[in-house]
């Protein structure tokens, strides 16, 4: 299939690693000129030299989302790098783990800045360029923790919920322009992330990581954690031409793990 995104322009955050990262190789493979930003310029550097070994087009830009200076620096970035905007794919890093309990004021106040209000000023401060194109993908990765609150990721189940609600909210907004807007909700797709996680939760349950793994792999009806190319996959999927009719709407990739319809 072609996905139609050939010389399209897409920025992606947060993608020094991971999920990000791995969304980024996707859309490089199908011809989008990339941008990816994040905190360590030694990785982005790396990672856009790689894409480009491969065939794609990349460019990085260090920006870190709990900055107060991060929109203005990306919508910068976005006008000399890029030259306009088609595809943005808002991805951030994860919350400290902990209980409802232990959320505390300066907590909240800090990750709901980095992880909500970063990523919906960034996007507003972006859709002009779209809208004025007729042409727009908004993507959004969350967790599937907002639709099946996961254990000790408290933060995580809070502040992603938030952006359930304004996605869709903009995707009603957007729709007859020609702009979709989605969320891609990922289970235990195998990062780094995820061994921090299970290192946490081995540590709080005074379990080995091995045990506290192989139990996580048991709810799993697919019955193995997912890949990141497997995630990424479906990423660039909904960035796509012939996604055009697919908007506010969670997709989640997480082998079957959610119990919810």
């Amino acid at each position: 299939m072609d996905f139609g995104i050939s010389g399209k322009r897409a920025l992606v955050l947060a993608a020094s690693r991971g999920l990000g990262l791995g969304i980024a190789r996707a859309l490089a493979a199908e011809g989008a000129q990339v941008l990816i930003c994040g905190r360590t310029q030694e990785k982005l550097a790396a990672n856009c030299a790689e894409i480009t070994a491969a065939g794609g087009k990349a460019d990085y830009v260090v920006a870190d989302l709990a900055d107060d200076g991060f929109v203005s620096t990306m919508v910068e970035a976005v006008a000399q790098k890029l030259g306009g905007i088609d595809i943005l794919v808002n991805n951030t890093g994860g919350p400290v783990p902990g209980t409802a309990e232990e959320m505390d004021e300066a907590k909240l106040h800090m990750f709901f800045q980095s992880m909500v209000v970063r990523v919906i000023t960034l996007t507003n401060a972006l859709l002009p360029q779209m809208k004025a194109q007729g042409f727009g993908r908004i993507l959004t990765v969350a967790s599937s923790g907002v639709v099946e609150p996961i254990g000790n990721l408290a933060l995580s189940n809070t502040l992603r919920g938030a952006l359930v609600g304004w996605n869709k909210t903009l995707s009603s907004e957007i729709a007859p322009l020609g702009i979709t807007a989605n969320l891609l909700l990922p289970g235990r797709i195998h990062t780094d992330r995820i061994d921090e996680l299970d290192g946490a939760n081995a540590k709080r349950q005074g379990k080995s990581l091995d045990e506290v793994r192989a139990a996580s792999i048991k709810t799993i009806p697919a019955g193995r954690l997912g890949t990141v190319e497997e995630f990424a996959a479906a990423g660039a999927f909904l960035c796509s031409a012939p996604a055009a009719y697919i908007t506010g709407t969670m997709v989640r990739v997480d082998g079957g793990a959610a119990k919810s319809l």
